[in-house]
Formats: C-alpha cells, structure tokens, sequence
C-alpha cells in the first residue's frame, strides 16, 4: 500500500464552476475504491457535461486529459478550455501545470499512423489491483495501460491460476501480469511492436515475474496462430485494434474483415472447458454468431465496464467457449 499514490483533497463546493465540482465529487468517491484496491490509475471526469468534452484520467498524481475533437480543423483544446482546466485541477490537487498531460482524440484516416509522438520517456509507475505498470503520458498516443480494461483484466486474472494463457495484441503485457501474478502457470504475450514488447518485458520485471515462464513474441498476431498449432491454452484474449497498418505487416489489419480468421484460428488453439475473451473498441463493430456453429458467445461487456467509466460504450467484450 505504501506505493499508492492518492492525495487528499479538500472538501467545498464553487458554484461558479460545475466541471470543478464534478472533479472534486467523483474523485473523492473513487478515493475510496482505490484506496481499498491498491489501485492509483482511474478516471476522474468522462464527458459529464456537454460543455466540456474531455476525458480526465488520474496516474498516481499526474493527470492525462483527452480533448475530444469534433473536427480535423480545430483538433487542439481551445487555449482558455486549457487554461480552465489547468486551473481547477491545480487548485483541487495542488500542483503546477506540468503534471498535467493534454491530448485530443480525432477521426483519423485509415491509413495514418500514430504510434510515437515524443522522445520525452518520462515513465513512472502505477498500480492496479496491487499490479505495477509503468507508463508514460507524454511520448505516445496511448499511455501504456488501458484504464478501460480494468475489470477484464481482473476477470482473467480470476480464471488464470494454475492455467495456461494466451495473449493477442498484447501491447504492454497488462493482461498477461495480472493472469501471473493471480498464478498462471504459463502466458505468452504477442504483439507486432518492438517498443510495446520491450515495455512488456519492462513491466514483468517491475512485477518481479520471471520471463521464462511469460515470453514475449514480437509478431503479427494472424501469422502468430497460422503457425501456433501444436500448443493449447485454457485461456486466449483478443483485444486488436480496430484498424492498424504497419510496416511490418502485408496488408492492413480490419477487425470487422480480420475477426473471423482471429477467432477460428483461436479455437483451434484453446484446450477442453478453455475461454476466449475478445474484445473490441469498435463501434461498429456486428459480430456474426453463425460463423462458429457449436460455441457459445457471452456478452460480458457490462461487467467489464469499470465504475469511473461513465461512456459505458467504450468497449464491447465477449468470453466464448465451445
């Protein structure tokens, strides 16, 4: 518990500013939760008011805000919505400008890329359910945990001990730490970055678990399991991405084209009474049942919303088994 990092605030309210106010409300009632959790990364504002488009995530005393832009021509926050936010989380948290990290959320093109965007490498550590994970609000589009997963991930790791896990489109590895460290007897995490497998391999060393038992493949995942056929695993995610085109890869990836492939090669993979969680961001994403007769699909999607997520549209998942 002593690497917790959650601050106390004061109470009060400021009629003069309702975003100020939902802050303050929803942080002091996550405080609680997390405290109980061990868990120092949460969401403290998601869109409550129409006039402030923004998504404002919590990293043990450093703050992400997401500008949600409506356009490709006003893609930044607006100076004075920085300036306002700024100021009221300074004033809630008692700290300065620089412990908090804007990015805006835009429609991107199919084809465009995102991976990096800084050379800053300002990692520092938080927890999840006692699990450590570095990240990093600075350098990429994405932070290096998606706090959204939250609650699936603590699902797998419900499932894990004992078993053998599968990890698609790994990224850095949040899943397969919390199937771990909950006694995995085995995972194996794959992803096509070098810099998401790296940062994996960095985050089970954070965790004090051994590589031997939880290796890191670098390779595209639908190539991964056309040459994976003779292992079995009691436990499979798939969490891709919607749309992704690297260089690395020969053509580009579609979930709504790409799934079916995922999901059959995945079955074939999977042991007697395993489970397949997949997931995806998409919205809009139609999933075809009929495509695997003899499986049963669970949407499981409202329980893996977590309590600070107030889009509850933010991912669907399903668990399948056969």
């Amino acid at each position: 518990m002593n690497d917790i990092v959650l601050p106390a605030i004061g109470d009060g309210e400021d009629k003069s500013s309702p975003l100020k106010n939902r802050i303050r409300k929803n942080y002091r009632h996550l405080r609680k939760w997390a405290r109980r959790t061990e868990t120092d990364c949460f969401r403290v504002y998601d869109r409550d008011i129409k006039e402030y488009p923004l998504a404002i995530d919590f990293y043990a005393g450093r703050f992400s805000v997401q500008y949600f832009s409506s356009s490709r021509e006003e893609a930044e926050a607006p100076p004075e919505l920085v300036e306002e936010v700024d100021g009221i989380l300074g004033a809630i948290f008692q700290i300065g400008p620089d412990m908090i990290y804007w990015r805006s959320r835009i429609r991107r093109r199919k084809m465009e890329q995102y991976e990096k965007k800084g050379e800053r490498k300002e990692f520092f550590t938080v927890r999840e359910y006692g699990a450590a994970f570095k990240v990093n609000l600075q350098d990429y589009l994405d932070t290096g945990l998606f706090l959204d997963h939250r609650e699936t991930r603590r699902m797998v790791a419900s499932l894990s001990k004992g078993k053998r896990v599968l990890n698609l489109f790994a990224y850095t590895c949040s899943f397969s730490i919390h199937a771990a460290l909950a006694g995995a007897a085995f995972t194996k995490s794959v992803d096509l970055s070098n810099t998401y497998t790296e940062w994996g391999r960095e985050n089970f060393l954070l965790n004090a678990l051994p590589l031997e038992n939880n290796p890191i493949v670098r390779a595209d995942c639908l190539k991964f399991l056309e040459k994976e056929a003779s292992s079995r695993y009691d436990v499979i995610i798939i969490d891709p991405p919607t749309i992704s085109r690297s260089k690395k890869m020969e053509d580009m990836f579609d979930i709504q084209k790409d799934y079916p492939f995922l999901i059959e090669q995945s079955l074939k993979l999977l042991s007697e009474n395993g489970v397949i969680f997949f997931s995806t961001n998409s919205r809009k994403f139609a999933l075809d049942t009929s495509l695997f007769p003899g499986c049963q699909f669970r949407d499981i999607s409202e329980k893996t919303i977590p309590i600070d997520f107030h889009q509850k549209k933010i991912h669907r998942c399903w668990t399948i088994t056969q």
